[in-house]
Parts: structure tokens; C-alpha cells; sequence
């Protein structure tokens, strides 16, 4: 094997403050942006192996092909590897086997080949910029923007051509991910940050989403499906479309290459040697959302390629010299793409029934690969958690709160939960009356007043309940992470609680409340457990604990999107109001679960609610004062557990309550968890009681889902969140 060494114009020097090797993926991290494999090259030098390069790409056509090849003897036709055999060398079965090739399997073979190298570039253009491998167009949300552009222009109804849907879709996904670059620095602040910002700026554009399908159901009708990532095409006419915008990114990409090399040396280097360091980042944000954008255009947002491809590249980078360099890499990373692509769809259409392959997204499983990705380089990471101050501000010493005003701020919740229940039962498609309500109570009012208390009761309770359980969930997550941007959806426990609830609706039609409640209960217990096992290497670390369930959530959010498809696609919308968070149709008996949690959990919380305090601190401070620290972590997450089960059975997947009530009751009474329950669990309360509240009167008769209401209420606040907290660790 040749090996040449070169010598670069400068040694690698440091940035101020932020070092080439020691930033937020640096080569200190394992598959980083700048590990280019120049180990034992010597100080300012930097070896080339020519060999190892060719060999390295060699493999990866060589397994591209294979995959290729496997790929398109399979499909819904009886035509195999033997038929496409004799067409290609001439022999018989001509028409038919054509006919399959060039109007199925060939358009899906070519979509896979131009996502996977759209995505592969993409992402390690994006990992390059952020200098963190965690960055793709999944965790920047460039996806989540692109696909909610392609949803509106959907319910709009208009038909709009290729390139303009392309446009709106690079503008939305540019728009996440100057957003999700500007919270965290530009991944300065490390990748839990990062992958906080990213998952939180998703997961509200998901509820907007996921709100426009349920209400517009006609209009958005496949969208669904598609919306995980599909590459199953209807000719090649958008293929070859793309096909010039691919090229012209690729090249763009490539153009870039010395710039990103000369970045990875740190800022001030890159300037030193006559790189706009500005110009230079923005030029490449644009190139990998457009690239990321056309992909969501011709196949929907696949998940996780983008994150995984130029993460295995960089990963085989670090063991042969050079291919570290982005000359190099970005055409390597779209050869790891295209195999991850591929080889995702023929593992799915080797899984599921031939007759389905044309129905399951490939994104599927994309998602999970890439999840277990995220979770095994979350697993090699050390614990930078921080602790909570009375402000809810990490590293910021809060003032304490003094009694008086824990009473005021108590006494107004009170208040304002009264005025939020009042609202609750007298607002809506049509407005109730308080001598209404004095008549329904005293039991002799109208028929009409009677058949609408008896609708709208229930869901008034549904909310206020749901909101008083996830608000104490989160309260306990984030005292367990010790880190106040941590809740129950980010963790997994959601999706997790939302996968059994769904399930059980989906597989077992007509069952009852308290087996639906206790599939949601051990859904939620599964995925706290399996979070909890991994995230405990060495100690349990919050920053592993908190990437490790945002990898969690992706993956069964994924498996979420396959039950529903491959069971009961037509009851997609039964499904999604699940998903978006819904008091709909609620009665009196679903509201006994999250009753009896809160009844339950309440007094447990507030028993141990010098143990919050304690492990909210670090992880010394808890061992010195005799308490158990791991197996406390254990009982807390259980709890929050079995709360959102609990919440999710009341109103299904409610998003961002478990963080904005726990911080905001902190910057309201402090840290001590004595006050803060108690306030939180009115927060809580109040915030889905008003986000339903408005969702039943803003676009009467439609009824917008509570979850979504809490997401737009919810994002504004963490967006304030993470920006006042900038420049420190999460």
C-alpha cells in the first residue's frame, strides 16, 4: 500500500477558546469533522495513503453494487434475477420484464441512488460546518422545515412544478437550520445542545404537520406514509428533473472541499490562510440544505442518512490516511449513502410481505439505523451535565424566592387555573352560559346544554389533568438529567407510551381502557428501561441519558410510522389524532388512569422531594449524603414513566408541557422541588387547558389538537430557552 506525506502550509493551529482537537467534535470525539486520519504522520504533517483511499472506495462500489444488483430482483412482479438475466443478454420474457424494470424497480433503484448521495453529501457538508458529527438534516431539522413546505403547498391545494416545490422546500429547510445553527452556535456548545435544539425545533414542526394532515385529510391523503421517507417512484420524469440539481450541488460541494479543510483547522487558522470564515459556512449551509431539500422534494425525508453516511465515512476516515480530506470524503460519504439507502430498502422488502413494499416508507428503516448510530456515539461520550439553579438558567447562581412570593405565585395559579377550567367549559364551537352551567349542574337544564356538558366536561378535565401529570413528569426528568432543557418527549418516554397506545388501538380494535392503559404504561417502561441500561456505562451520564433518548424517540417514532401503515393504513387519521394530542371525543372513564397517577405519584413526589433537590446538584453530593443514587434515578424515571402513560392515555402525545412548566415554576419560586411541584403541576395544568381551549375556538368547527397548541406554545419559550443560555454546556 503507497503512503506519501504532505506537508500543509501552516501547522494545525488553534481557534481561541475553540481548538481544532478539543472543540465539540473535534478528533477527541470518535467519527468527528477534522479526525482525518493523520495519526502518526507527525506534528504538522499529514499522511496520504493512496492505496488505502482506492481500496476504500473500491469496498464501498463494490457493496453499492451488490446491494444495487439484490435491489432490483426484488418487487411485487414475478420477475427475478433469472428473468432480468435474459432481458439483459437478449433472451426471452423481453416486454414483460422491461415493462417492470423501467416503469418500478429502475425509478426506485435511481431514487435511492440519488438520495443517498444527496443526503450523504449533505450531511457531512453539515458535520463539517458544525464541526460536530451529530449535525445532519435530520437534527438540524432541515427535514422536519423542507416536509412541512412540501405539506402546506398540499393543503393548499395548488399544483405547483417541480423546481418552485423544490424552492419552498430548500426555503423552509433553510430557515430550521439557520435556527437550530443559531441556538447552539453553530454547534459550538456541543452536540447535546445541538441535538436538543434540532429535536425540539422537529418536533414542533412535526405537530404543525402532523395538524395540517389531520385536519386537512383529503388534501394530505399519502402524505402521511411519505412523510417517512419514500423512494418508490411513477417513471423517472422527476428523477430526471433532480437529476441537474444533484449535479450542481455535488459540484458546489466539491468546490468547497479545501475551504472545509482549511475550517477544520479552527477559525482564526482558516482566516490566517485567507478563508471567509463566514462566507465559507454560509456558502456550505446552502449547498447541503439544497441537496437535503431535493431529496425531501423526490422521495420525502428519509431519516437519519444524512447522519449516518458521512458518520460511517468519517468513521472508516480515521483508519486510512487522507480520505479524511473533503475532496475526498464528501464523494465517499455519498458511496456510504447510497449503501445506506439501498441496502435499507432491501432489508425492508425482505422483512415485509411483497404486496406492502410499495406502501412501507424505506425511512423507516433509515430512522432506526440511524438512531442506534446516535445512541452508540451518545454511549461513548463523556457526562458534561450541569446542575439547576433556582433561576432554571445552567452555571447561573439564581436569587432564592422567599416565602411571600411562592404564596403570591401560588394564590394567582390558583386563580388562573379557575379562570383556565371557567374558560375551558364555557368557550368553544358554541358559547355556554354560566346559568347554563348552574342549570346542568343542578341537573335541569336544556337537552342541547345537557348533550354538550356531557361532551365537553370530560375533555376540560382531560387536559387538566394530562397537563398536571406531564408538567410533574418533566419535573422529575430534568431534576434526574440536571439539565432544564431535558422533558419526557425528548427522552423517548412519549413515543415510547404513544407506541403502546397505538399499537394496542391499531392490533386489537374495540379494546378497553385499562388494557390500552396498560400497553401505553409498559411502552413507556420499555423505552425508560432500555434508555436507562444504555445511557449506565461507568455511571449514569446526563448528557448520554438525554442524546441517547432523543436517539430512542427517532427510532420509535419510525416504528410508530410502520405499525400504522402496515396494519391499518386507512385509519392513518385515527392514529395521527393520537399523535397530535387530542381531548376529542374523551369521556369520563379515560380520565380514571391519569387520575389515579396523579392521586398516587402526587404524594410519592413529595416525599422524596429533598432527593430531587439532592440529585439534581451532580453526582458526588448524593453518594456523600447516603443516597442511592442510580437506583433513586431509577425510581424517578419509573414514575415519570408510568405519569406520561398515564397523560398519553388521557390526550395522547401532548409535546413540550414536561418542559416549559418545571423551568418556568423554577425562575418563578426557585429550586427547591417543595415549591416547584406544586407550582409546575398548575403551570401544567393551565398550559393544556388553554392551548385546548384555543384550539376549539380559533378555527370552529375545527378543532386544532391540543398537542399542537402546547408545541407552538412550547417552541417560542425553549427558543428563549436556549438563546439566553448560549455559550454554556447543556
Amino acid at each position: 500500500m503507497s503512503t506519501t506525506n504532505i506537508t500543509p502550509q501552516t501547522d494545525r493551529a488553534p481557534e481561541r477558546g475553540r481548538s481544532a482537537a478539543g472543540a465539540p467534535g473535534g478528533p477527541a470525539d470518535p467519527g468527528a469533522p477534522g479526525a482525518q486520519g493523520a495519526s502518526g504522520a507527525g506534528p504538522g504533517r499529514q499522511r496520504i495513503s493512496v492505496g488505502g483511499i482506492t481500496t476504500a472506495f473500491l469496498a464501498m462500489a463494490a457493496l453499492g453494487l451488490l446491494v444495487a444488483g439484490v435491489h432490483l430482483t426484488q418487487g411485487t412482479a414475478a420477475v427475478g434475477a433469472g428473468d432480468l438475466w435474459q432481458w439483459a443478454t437478449g433472451g426471452e420474457a423481453l416486454d414483460e420484464t422491461a415493462s417492470v424494470l423501467l416503469a418500478s424497480r429502475l425509478p426506485r433503484l435511481l431514487a435511492g441512488l440519488l438520495v443517498g448521495v444527496a443526503l450523504g453529501v449533505s450531511g457531512a457538508l453539515l458535520q463539517s460546518v458544525a464541526r460536530n458529527p451529530l449535525a445532519s438534516p435530520d437534527t438540524l431539522a432541515v427535514n422536519a422545515g423542507a416536509y412541512l413546505a412540501v405539506v402546506t403547498v398540499a393543503v393548499l391545494g395548488l399544483a405547483v412544478p417541480f423546481y418552485l416545490q423544490g424552492t419552498l422546500a430548500f426555503a423552509g429547510g433553510l430557515a430550521a437550520a439557520m435556527l437550530v445553527m443559531g441556538l447552539s452556535r453553530g454547534g459550538a456548545d456541543g452536540p447535546t445542545r445541538l441535538i436538543l435544539a434540532g429535536s425540539a425545533i422537529t418536533l414542533a414542526l412535526h405537530s404543525l404537520v402532523t395538524m395540517l394532515l389531520v385536519l386537512f385529510e383529503q388534501e394530505t391523503m399519502g402524505l402521511f406514509a411519505w412523510g417517512s421517507g419514500s423512494i418508490v417512484q411513477s417513471g423517472t420524469r422527476t428523477l430526471t428533473l433532480a437529476l441537474p440539481v444533484l449535479v450542481v450541488g455535488v459540484v458546489c460541494a466539491l468546490a468547497l472541499a479545501r475551504r472545509m479543510d482549511l475550517l477544520a483547522l479552527g477559525d482564526d487558522a482558516a482566516s490566517v490562510l485567507g478563508i471567509s470564515v463566514r462566507r465559507a459556512r454560509v456558502a456550505s449551509i446552502l449547498v447541503a440544505v439544497l441537496l437535503a431539500a431535493l431529496s425531501v422534494t423526490v422521495a420525502g425525508p428519509i431519516g437519519f442518512v444524512g447522519l449516518s453516511a458521512p458518520l460511517i465515512a468519517r468513521m472508516v476516515a480515521r483508519r486510512v490516511p487522507g480520505l479524511g480530506r473533503h475532496l475526498v470524503l464528501l464523494p465517499f460519504a455519498a458511496l456510504v449513502g447510497i449503501v445506506v439507502v439501498l441496502g435499507a430498502d432491501v432489508a425492508l422488502r425482505l422483512v415485509v410481505p411483497s404486496a406492502m413494499t410499495t406502501a412501507v416508507p424505506t425511512g423507516v428503516v433509515t430512522s432506526v439505523v440511524g438512531a442506534a448510530l446516535l445512541v452508540w456515539f451518545a454511549r461513548r461520550l463523556p457526562d458534561r451535565g450541569i446542575g439547576l439553579d433556582s433561576s432554571g438558567q445552567p452555571g447561573r447562581p439564581g436569587r432564592p424566592r422567599t416565602t411571600r412570593t411562592y404564596a403570591v405565585v401560588s394564590a394567582s395559579l390558583c386563580l388562573a387555573l379557575v379562570g383556565a377550567g371557567l374558560a375551558a367549559v364555557l368557550l368553544g364551537d358554541r358559547l355556554i352560559l354560566l346559568g347554563d352551567v348552574a342549570n346542568w349542574l343542578d341537573g335541569i337544564s336544556g337537552r342541547e346544554v345537557t348533550l354538550e356538558m356531557g361532551r365537553r366536561v370530560p375533555r376540560v378535565l382531560a387536559a387538566l389533568l394530562a397537563g398536571a401529570a406531564l408538567a410533574l413528569a418533566g419535573t422529575i426528568v430534568q431534576a434526574v438529567c440536571r439539565n432544564p432543557l431535558a422533558e419526557p418527549g425528548l427522552l423517548g418516554v412519549t413515543s415510547g407510551a404513544g407506541l403502546g397506545a397505538v399499537g394496542a388501538i391499531l392490533l386489537v380494535p374495540g379494546i378497553g381502557l385499562w388494557p390500552m392503559s396498560a400497553s401505553a404504561v409498559v411502552g413507556a417502561l420499555v423505552v425508560t428501561s432500555i434508555v436507562f441500561a444504555l445511557a449506565h456505562r461507568g455511571g449514569l451520564s446526563s448528557t448520554r441519558l438525554v442524546l441517547i433518548g432523543v436517539g430512542m424517540q427517532a427510532g420509535v417514532m419510525a416504528l410508530i410510522a410502520l405499525l400504522i401503515v402496515v396494519t391499518r393504513p386507512w385509519e392513518v387519521n385515527l392514529a395521527l389524532t393520537w399523535l397530535a394530542g387530542s381531548t376529542y371525543g374523551r369521556t369520563m372513564e379515560q380520565l380514571v388512569p391519569v387520575a389515579v397517577a396523579l392521586v398516587v405519584i402526587i404524594p410519592v413526589a413529595v416525599l422524596l422531594r429533598r432527593e430531587l433537590d439532592v440529585v439534581a446538584l451532580d453526582e458526588d453530593t448524593p453518594r456523600l449524603l447516603g443516597v442511592a443514587l442510580d437506583r433513586m434515578r431509577l425510581l424517578l424515571l419509573g414514575t415519570a414513566a408510568v405519569l406520561t402513560a398515564a397523560a398519553v392515555v388521557a390526550t395522547g402525545v401532548v409535546a413540550f408541557v414536561g418542559l416549559v412548566a418545571p423551568h418556568a415554576a423554577r425562575a418563578l419560586v426557585g429550586a427547591r422541588h417543595s415549591r416547584v411541584i406544586p407550582v409546575a403541576i398548575l403551570l401544567g395544568a393551565i398550559l393544556v387547558s388553554g392551548a385546548d381551549t384555543l384550539g376549539r375556538c380559533v378555527l370552529a368547527p375545527i378543532q386544532v389538537p391540543a398537542g399542537v397548541g402546547t408545541a407552538l406554545l412550547g417552541t417560542p419559550y425553549f427558543i428563549y430557552l436556549l438563546w439566553r443560555s448560549r455559550g454554556r454546556d447543556t
